[in-house]
């Protein structure tokens, strides 16, 4: 097994565990953001209307089409991510990626990644604002993945899975941002470091980070993808909610300022930040420690072959 392929396992493994962690955030964000009423809810207000209406368990609308997503995300996004990433450093004498390299390799996996698993999210979007507009005193039945896709394609056809494909390819700047963020700071960090050892007078240059240090690269990386970003994910979200308002991602920012004003396109973005920081956070150092469990595991089987 190939150590991207192992990369891709570890990922959707840790894709999980962070989306179970924070999915309330989620969906909470992904309500907001389709939301084209005016006057804000607070999140306390927020939680207390989907309790209401749909019980606890309504905080956890389209997890399991957010769990399938995460993972096949994560899988396919770290897979293409590391074998470009080992592509590129097999063609250079540096172990690290520049940050043109970086941007370059975070393009070519999340391309591939978002036309795999928009169909996906566009479930996931489905389920979490499916009761938006239902009359709150009324508690409605949620529909599983497979009934929330066949109620998608007998309404507007298998092509409506690839609703928001646009915005949703635009987004791909996202983990371009984080990536690369992480990827420079990581440098810098390792960069600093091995100074540090070196002006010491240690003989040991290799300089290994711990798990608290990959979450917090994390946790940063996210929170400035994330910030810059956001109005496209409100955008992304409509669309893929089956807004049918809108005719292009232009149109939808602007139709959003003059109808919401500037706030309209952060609508969410609280328990968005949070959410995206912990995920990422999680994420990294959890997809790290998976990986080199994994590695140890396999490497006895690859040796007796």
């Amino acid at each position: 097994m190939s150590d991207s392929s192992i990369h891709a396992l570890a990922g959707a493994a840790g894709g999980i565990v962070a989306m179970t962690a924070t999915y309330p955030l989620i969906f909470l964000s992904t309500r907001a953001a389709v939301e084209t009423k005016s006057e804000p809810k607070s999140v306390y207000q927020a939680v207390l209307d989907i309790i209401k209406r749909e019980g606890l368990v309504g905080l956890y609308s389209g997890l399991d089409s957010s769990l399938l997503g995460i993972a096949v995300t994560n899988g396919v996004y770290y897979y293409f991510y590391e074998r470009t990433r080992e592509a590129l450093l097999r063609s250079k004498s540096s172990k690290a990626l520049t940050t043109l390299e970086s941007m370059l390799t975070g393009l070519i996996a999340g391309s591939a990644t978002t036309i795999i698993s928009n169909p996906i999210w566009v479930v996931q979007t489905s389920q979490a604002v499916r009761t938006l507009s239902s009359d709150s005193s009324v508690r409605v039945k949620k529909l599983g993945f497979f009934e929330s896709a066949k109620n998608i394609i007998a309404k507007d056809g298998v092509g409506a899975f690839w609703r928001g494909i646009g915005p949703a390819l635009v987004l791909v700047i996202n983990p371009i941002i984080q990536y690369t963020v992480f990827e420079q700071l990581k440098n810098f960090l390792i960069a600093r470091r091995t100074a540090r050892l070196r002006a010491s007078g240690s003989k040991a240059t290799n300089v290994v980070l711990s798990d608290w240090d990959f979450f917090l690269l994390g946790a940063l990386s996210k929170l400035a993808a994330t910030s810059f970003t956001y109005p496209y994910i409100v955008v992304k979200s409509r669309f893929q909610a089956g807004n049918t308002k809108y005719k292009s991602s232009l149109e939808a920012l602007l139709t959003i300022i003059k109808e919401e004003g500037v706030e309209g396109l952060y609508k969410g973005i609280g328990s968005k930040i949070v959410q995206s920081v912990l995920t990422a956070a999680i994420l990294f150092a959890g997809q790290r420690r998976i990986f080199e469990v994994t590695k140890s595991a396999v490497a006895p089987l690859l040796a007796a072959k």
